[in-house]
């Protein structure tokens, strides 16, 4: 499955690459300002992929604690959680009920 932000990356990538291979050409290398964009691009690539990376740490540390702190909850708070989880069913099952 791919997600987003790995969709994102995949199509910034291809469009690096697609501009690269533009100015890839070897008749351009006299020209000294292609020199100096193709390590811009390259060094923005970078940026960007260790950006990425530091983005998906992040959110794989934000949910971890999330889901600490929800089995924290459910372990400190047991007979709530079960109540909620009956007014929830009960909820439900009064709306089919009544189809």
């Amino acid at each position: 499955m791919t997600t987003p932000n790995n969709s994102t990356q995949a199509e910034l990538e291809k469009l690096v690459a697609d501009l690269r291979g533009l100015i890839a050409s070897k008749d351009l290398d006299a020209v000294p300002e292609i020199k100096v964009l193709r390590q811009r691009i390259d060094d923005g690539m970078h940026s960007v992929r260790e950006a990425a990376v530091r983005a998906a740490q992040e959110a794989a540390r934000q949910a971890k604690d999330a889901a600490l702190a929800a089995d924290r909850y459910a372990h400190d708070e047991p007979w709530r959680l079960a109540g909620a989880a009956l007014a929830i069913g009960a909820l439900v099952g009064f709306v089919l009920g009544r189809r």
